[in-house]
């Protein structure tokens, strides 16, 4: 049947899940000694961004060449992030026992602190989204990865918050609804916001179809 054909619509759908299933895989491995989660997610978006130019090679060539090349970059900027992401973490939840435990003028203040840190960790979730698929698309400094990142995702916050919808509703769906849809967890996430962030940064002029996107620092 027509609809079975392989450049038929439904093929390429199915095909193109199939590889979210696979790279979620191969992320999920490679994330595993925890201070690699930035190369192997700049690993999956540099093979996802391929993918959705229907570019696709060999996936598992594709995504160790894309680790490797971009491990030291990737690999500071997640550092980074997470160290920053712990004190974020750490200082939200003591300012609010803090808060819940005052009264009067001392719980204001507590509260206005409060505020802060959380503008603070949606500026830094902004970072988070489009960080790494900056890497996997273009060579830059780091501080300049992380500046355009805030900046770009602050700009396209429509699409933003679509990426952000993408994992969110992923993980609601894997956590309270249904557990098997976790064999896609980061890799249907990845396919989806792909598509949006592609567009995202080719209108910024960081074009993964550039020499950036094919090799060195910044694959």
């Amino acid at each position: 049947m027509k609809i079975f054909s392989y450049d038929s619509p439904f093929s390429q759908v199915l095909l193109k899940l199939c590889y979210s299933c696979c790279l979620n895989l191969l992320w999920f491995v490679c994330c595993l000694p925890v201070f690699t989660v930035g190369a192997s997610t700049t690993a999956l978006y540099y093979t996802m961004f391929k993918i959705t130019r229907d570019e696709e090679g060999s996936l598992t060539k594709t995504f160790f060449r894309a680790f490797r090349e971009n491990f030291r970059q990737s690999t500071v900027l997640w550092l980074i992030l997470l160290a920053v992401g712990a004190f974020l973490g750490g200082d939200g939840y003591i300012l609010y026992h803090l808060r819940a435990a005052s009264t009067g003028p001392v719980a204001v203040v507590w509260t206005v602190n409060l505020a802060l840190v959380i503008a603070a960790a949606v500026f830094y979730c902004i970072v988070l989204l489009y960080v790494f698929p900056l890497v996997a698309s273009v060579s830059n400094t780091n501080l300049a990865m992380l500046k355009n990142a805030f900046f770009i995702g602050a700009r396209y916050l429509f699409c933003t918050i679509l990426v952000f919808a993408i994992h969110f509703a992923v993980f609601f769906v894997v956590v309270s609804l249904f557990t098997p849809l976790i064999i896609f967890g980061e890799g249907l996430c990845a396919l989806l916001s792909s598509y949006l962030l592609g567009r995202v940064i080719r209108a910024c002029s960081y074009d993964p179809n550039a020499a950036g996107a094919d090799g060195g620092e910044g694959a």
